[in-house]
C-alpha cells in the first residue's frame, strides 16, 4: 500500500496550491483527481474559461462599437465564434498542463480517478480500469463545488444547462434566460449580450448580486441596464422546459417567457457526496459543507477540509490561502488567514472588486463608520480609455479611521481590489491611503480621492 504524509483530495486551486506548499515544506504528497486534466473547476470549466471569453467579447464588442471615437475605422466586425471558442479551450489546456509541470516539479505523486475515504488515514482511489488504496498520515479534503440545481428546472444539453454549458454553446443564442443574478449570471450573460442575444436575467430576490454592497449593486444594475440588459426581479422561477423549439421558462404571477436557451446560476453547493465522510463520522453542517475548526481540521484526527466545502465565500482564491495555511499547520504548526482581506470581483464590464465590510454589514453590526466617495467620471485615465461609469467608496472607523471596507465599480476594478485587500490585511488607516503617492494619470488615482473622501477633502471633485 503506498504511504504518503498528505493525501490531497482534489486538484482545483486549493488543492493543488496546498500540494506544492506542502511538497515545499518537505512532505511527500499525493493528489487524487477524478478529471484528466488537473485545475478543477475553476481552470477547466469556471473561473479561466469565462475570463478568456469575457476578454474575447470584450474586444469584439468594442471593435464594433467603440473604435470610432477613437478614430478607427473597421468596415465590418464579424464573429468567428469557433476561433473564438477555440482560443478559449488553448488557454485552459496551457495552464492545466502547467499544473502538471509543477507537480511533476514538485515531485507530488498524481492519482487519476474517484476518491473514497475508508477510513482513518486510509484513502481508495478507484478509476475505470483499477482500484488503488493509499495510505497517509494527513488527508486533505479539497473537492470544491457544483451547480445548484432549481425545483421544476430540467436541464437539457446545452438548451437549458449550467455555467458549464454556456461556456461553449454552438452559436449566439437569439434569446438567453439566466436563472440568478449573482457573479456567474452576469458574467456569462454579459459574454453572450456583447456577441448579440436578447439576454434577460430572472432573480428572485429585489436587487442584483447578493450580498454586495447595495449602493455598489445599484450602480452596477444601471450600467448594465443601458447596455441592454434586461432584468426582472423579485421573480420566482418555477419551472424551465424544452417545448420543441423553443425553452420555456414559468414564474409565479408572471406570463411564460421563451427563448432558445436557458442559464441556470443560482449558487454552487459542496461536493461532499460519495467521499465516505460518514464512515469515518465527519460532521456536516445544513449545507453539506464541513464542519472545521481555525486550522481545518475536521471532527476526525488527521483529516482537513479547506475551500468550497467548507463555510465562507466560494472562491478560488480563498480556497488557494486555506490551503497554504493548512499545510503550513501541518507542517510547522502556525498558519493565518484574514478573511477581512480576502476580495471579490465580478469581471463584467465596469468590473467590480469588493473587500471588506458592505454598509449594510457595518450598520447590522452596530459599527459607526465615515464614507468616502469618488466618481470614476473625474478620473483623467478613465477619462482618456473612455471608461468613465462606476465609482470608488471607502469605508472607514469613525473613532480608529482604519479601513473597514473597498467597494469598486470601475475599468480594472479587480486589480484596482487588491490596494484595497493589502491596506486591509496591514491595518491601514483612510488617512495612509490617502498620503501615499498614486501615479499620474491612473486609474488607483480614483482609490485615493476615495480615501480623501473620507476626510471631505477630495481634490478633483
Amino acid at each position: 500500500m503506498p504511504q504518503h504524509d498528505l493525501i490531497v483530495i482534489g486538484a482545483g486551486p486549493g488543492g493543488y496550491t496546498a500540494a506544492i506548499r506542502a511538497a515545499q515544506l518537505g512532505l511527500n504528497v499525493a493528489c487524487i483527481e477524478k478529471e484528466p486534466a488537473l485545475g478543477g473547476t475553476c481552470l477547466r470549466i469556471g473561473c479561466i474559461p469565462s475570463k478568456a471569453l469575457l476578454e474575447s467579447s470584450e474586444r469584439f464588442w468594442e471593435a464594433r462599437e467603440k473604435f470610432k471615437g477613437h478614430g478607427i475605422l473597421v468596415p465590418e466586425v464579424k464573429l468567428d465564434l469557433a476561433t473564438m471558442l477555440k482560443r478559449k479551450d488553448q488557454v485552459v489546456d496551457t495552464l492545466t498542463k502547467g499544473v502538471a509541470g509543477l507537480f511533476k516539479k514538485n515531485k507530488i505523486t498524481r492519482y487519476a480517478g474517484h476518491a473514497r475515504i475508508i477510513g482513518q488515514g486510509k484513502v481508495t482511489v478507484k478509476s475505470s480500469n483499477e482500484s488503488i488504496d493509499l495510505e497517509g498520515k494527513h488527508i486533505l479534503i479539497a473537492t470544491g463545488s457544483k451547480s445548484s440545481l432549481l425545483p421544476g428546472v430540467q436541464l437539457e444539453g446545452d438548451r437549458i444547462g449550467t455555467s458549464t454549458e454556456a461556456l461553449a454553446y454552438p452559436e449566439v443564442p437569439k434569446h438567453l434566460v439566466v436563472i440568478g443574478a449573482g457573479y456567474i449570471g452576469l458574467e456569462l450573460g454579459s459574454v453572450w449580450k456583447r456577441l448579440g442575444a436578447k439576454v434577460t436575467v430572472l432573480e428572485f430576490l429585489d436587487r442584483i448580486l447578493p450580498g454586495l454592497d447595495d449602493e455598489i449593486a445599484a450602480e452596477a444594475k444601471k450600467i448594465f441596464e443601458k447596455q441592454g440588459m434586461e432584468f426582472r426581479l423579485g421573480t420566482k422561477v418555477t419551472s424551465a422546459k424544452v417545448k420543441g423549439k423553443e425553452c420555456v421558462v414559468e414564474s409565479d404571477g408572471n406570463e411564460p417567457t421563451t427563448c432558445d436557451r436557458v442559464l441556470l446560476c443560482v449558487g454552487r453547493v459542496p461536493n461532499t457526496d460519495e467521499l465516505g465522510l460518514d464512515s469515518v463520522g465527519i460532521k456536516l453542517d445544513s449545507r453539506k459543507r464541513i464542519e472545521v475548526d481555525k486550522h481545518f481540521a475536521t471532527s476526525v484526527p488527521g483529516i482537513y477540509a479547506i475551500g468550497d466545502v467548507i463555510r465562507g465565500p466560494m472562491l478560488a482564491h480563498k480556497a488557494e490561502e486555506e490551503g497554504i495555511a493548512c499545510v503550513e499547520q501541518i507542517a510547522t504548526g502556525h498558519s493565518h488567514v484574514n478573511y477581512d482581506a480576502i476580495p471579490g470581483i465580478v469581471y463584467t464590464q465596469p468590473e467590480i472588486g469588493t473587500v471588506g465590510k458592505s454598509e449594510e454589514q457595518l450598520k447590522a453590526e452596530g459599527i459607526q463608520y465615515k464614507k468616502g466617495l469618488f466618481p470614476m467620471l473625474a478620473n483623467g485615465r478613465a477619462r482618456s480609455m473612455g471608461i468613465t461609469e462606476g465609482k470608488i467608496k471607502v469605508l472607514a472607523d469613525a473613532k480608529t479611521d482604519r479601513i473597514l471596507g473597498v467597494h469598486i465599480i470601475s475599468a480594472h476594478a479587480g486589480d484596482l481590489i487588491n490596494e484595497a485587500a493589502t491596506a486591509i490585511n496591514f491595518g491601514a488607516s483612510s488617512e495612509d491611503l490617502a498620503r501615499t503617492c498614486h501615479a499620474h494619470p491612473t486609474l488607483g488615482e480614483a482609490l485615493r480621492e476615495a480615501a480623501l473622501a473620507v476626510d471631505n477633502r477630495t481634490i478633483n471633485i
